[in-house]
């Protein structure tokens, strides 16, 4: 047992933060809200044009629109706090919110690895199984893969979040990181974890690691099949579309197995936080960006979505 006083329950902690009260925090503290603003409306929209635009009804799409969300709830659970934090002066937060932040953070983030597999999964099947593609992968199915990555990931968030919540914590309460994080929070704890990081390893090696390895098989395959064909016109579309996603799925998987799978000694509260900036600012912000500009069905709907609204206008003008 480390020394100072138990304190399990209660109380608040303190949020180290991630930046500096200075003209230079203040400076990276705008472009971090710039960048929550563009993630939550290039989201927002994305979620919109695949609602209202027929198009888009397609289990890929479903999908994109659940990984949307998971982004704007995501970048959500740490920004705002972080900010008011900053400006209030004040780096406390309560232990119940602490708790919420580490339930949601573990949630989203294990649901958008699953996510991102499912995604892979409808690619492979599109490109690599194209006739049987309205039986192993339709509407349905897309529903019921989405439900299964949502209750997967708040099953293992609700066994992870009773852990660290439960864990008593001695003296300083002080968390080197700008929200409430599993590692950063099992330094604080008064009592050995290290049968505990045993098995946040394995649920990182459940939740990243397999779902990686299988994104890289399949993308194999896909790779395979695309340069067998003969059209250039299929390849640059199969392309376009599958190195949208794995760009996405290189930046989150990246970030989250270096977060979650390095052993506990080579983890720094400095690199802990740059790493954290990766899935829970830029991805958010990125996600969109990129299946926009990459994919022709996106970008045709958002023209039209813009056109709708500018032809509105004009007529009331």
């Amino acid at each position: 047992m480390r020394g100072g006083k138990n304190q399990t329950f209660g109380g608040d902690f303190i949020l180290q933060g991630l930046l500096d009260p200075n003209q230079y925090g203040l400076l990276l503290l705008s472009l971090i809200l710039i960048m929550y603003t563009v993630a939550i409306m290039g989201n927002a929209v994305l979620i919109l044009l695949i609602h209202f635009d027929i198009r888009l009804h397609t289990p890929m799409y479903v999908l994109l629109k659940h990984l949307s969300f998971m982004d704007i709830a995501n970048i959500s659970n740490t920004v705002p706090m972080m900010a008011f934090n900053y400006i209030s002066g004040s780096k406390s937060i309560t232990f119940a919110g602490c708790g919420l932040q580490i339930f949601l953070c573990v949630s989203f983030v294990g649901t958008e690895c699953l996510i991102l597999t499912a995604m892979t999964y409808d690619r492979h099947v599109a490109i690599c199984h194209p006739l049987h593609y309205p039986i192993l992968m339709n509407h349905r199915i897309s529903v019921i893969l989405a439900a299964g990555c949502w209750l997967a990931g708040t099953i293992n968030s609700i066994i992870h979040t009773t852990y660290v919540m439960l864990l008593p914590y001695c003296g300083t309460r002080t968390i080197e990181h700008f929200f409430c994080e599993i590692e950063a929070m099992l330094r604080l704890s008064c009592v050995d974890t290290s049968k505990y990081e045993e098995k946040v390893f394995v649920s990182a090696a459940l939740y990243f690691l397999i779902p990686f390895s299988l994104i890289l098989v399949s993308y194999g395959q896909i790779l395979r099949i695309v340069l067998h064909m003969k059209s250039m016109e299929a390849q640059k579309k199969a392309f376009s579309t599958c190195s949208s996603h794995l760009a996405v799925v290189a930046m989150f998987y990246g970030s989250c197995i270096f977060t979650y799978m390095r052993p506990k000694s080579y983890h720094t509260a400095g690199q802990d936080k740059v790493i954290a900036i990766s899935y829970t600012i830029l991805a958010p912000m990125l996600n969109p960006v990129i299946y926009s500009l990459r994919n022709k069905d996106v970008l045709y709907a958002l023209k039209k979505g813009f056109g709708k609204v500018l032809g509105h206008r004009n007529k009331n003008f």
